[in-house]
């Protein structure tokens, strides 16, 4: 039992002090606006509100930027991470070629150039878009993409998958994120979901089961469709949670006139996008996000960057490749000094 007041050796005056600092102490943090917004993010129902007031920044979560595909991107992440100082790119971003099946299966030295990358810190994080099959920007009718999906349902296409899986082992990159059959809800990719997404599903569920199997894979298998309906909603491409490690999105400034809050809100949107991944237990990235259709939009950058500040994704890397970027793409200045604002915390 404590003893009674009166017998403290300190003074009642004393006492009274101290027990007030201690009530003060203890109510500080509660005089802030909780969260996130005591430390300067905007609530996510309100991102395009007024600038974080100068306080406190959390450090943002892993970043990077597509740069392109093979040394050219290397040599250019150190340019980005001389550029932004105190904030350092932690994750490389590229793409294997998709116009024929022994390119999709890692047939470049890319990756040579990539593992060297990763390898000198250990820290950094790899994420690499895979097609899912060949002539993947053909435009090829419905029908063949029907096709193909079936056959690689049935196997057709496994030992090209478990090809690269063993040339990603082999050069010191079995823990890549995998960003395989990125947009499927959209059109532009052979590896569209649409025609069939039975199949489509299916396939996914092949290519993982195979390159799950080569021995001293660590691989992560990100789904990344495009923000929003598109030609078809999402979720319906959605191959099951045992097949899936990371729920992606790639979200672009698009179309013209939508604001951020739209972006967010929209039908398989931003929010929708991270409550289907709470749902599933499983964390968000955004491989792929940038200026599009609303030219130089600082409020669309800043909107971004307070998201992943909220939501904390795995990893997110911008397109910073004209019209999307803002660093090695010079035509977006009023966004480029938002980002560089935000990044540094300047």
């Amino acid at each position: 039992m404590s003893p009674p007041v009166a017998s403290s050796p300190r003074p009642p005056r004393a006492l009274l002090t101290l027990i007030l600092v201690v009530l003060v102490l203890l109510a500080g943090p509660a005089c802030a606006p909780g969260g996130e917004r005591a430390t300067g993010t905007p609530d996510a129902k309100a991102p395009d509100g007024p600038r974080p007031r100068a306080t406190t920044r959390p450090a943002p979560p892993p970043f990077g930027a597509y740069l392109g595909h093979g040394q050219e991107g290397v040599q250019r992440v150190s340019g980005l991470d001389g550029w932004l100082g105190p904030a350092t790119p932690k994750v490389g971003h590229a793409y294997l070629p998709g116009d024929r099946w022994y390119n999709i299966a890692g047939a470049t030295n890319d990756l040579e150039h990539w593992a060297r990358w990763r390898k000198a810190r250990s820290d950094r994080l790899f994420v690499l878009n895979v097609p899912m099959l060949e002539r993947a920007e053909a435009h090829l009718p419905d029908s063949v993409v029907r096709r193909e999906l079936r056959r690689g349902a049935d196997g057709a296409y496994d030992g090209h998958f478990r090809t690269l899986a063993r040339r990603l082992i082999s050069v010191g990159l079995p823990d890549t994120v995998l960003v395989v059959g990125w947009e499927m809800n959209g059109i532009t990719y052979t590896h569209r979901c649409g025609p069939d997404p039975a199949a489509w599903k299916a396939y996914w569920v092949r290519i993982v089961t195979a390159m799950r199997a080569v021995e001293g894979q660590r691989f992560r298998f990100e789904f990344a469709p495009n923000r929003g309906i598109d030609a078809v909603p999402w979720p319906r491409c959605y191959p099951g949670d045992r097949y899936v490690d990371v729920i992606g999105m790639d979200a672009y400034d698009q179309p013209n006139g939508m604001t951020f809050a739209q972006q967010r809100d929209e039908p398989y949107g931003l929010a929708e996008h991270v409550r289907f991944a709470r749902a599933h237990g499983k964390p968000i990235a955004y491989p792929e996000w940038g200026l599009f259709r609303n030219g130089d939009n600082p409020a669309y950058v800043r909107g971004m960057l307070n998201w992943f500040a909220r939501h904390r994704p795995l990893y997110q890397t911008i397109s910073d490749y004209c019209p999307h970027g803002v660093w090695w793409c010079s035509g977006n200045p009023k966004s480029s000094a938002e980002y560089h604002r935000l990044m540094t915390g300047r």
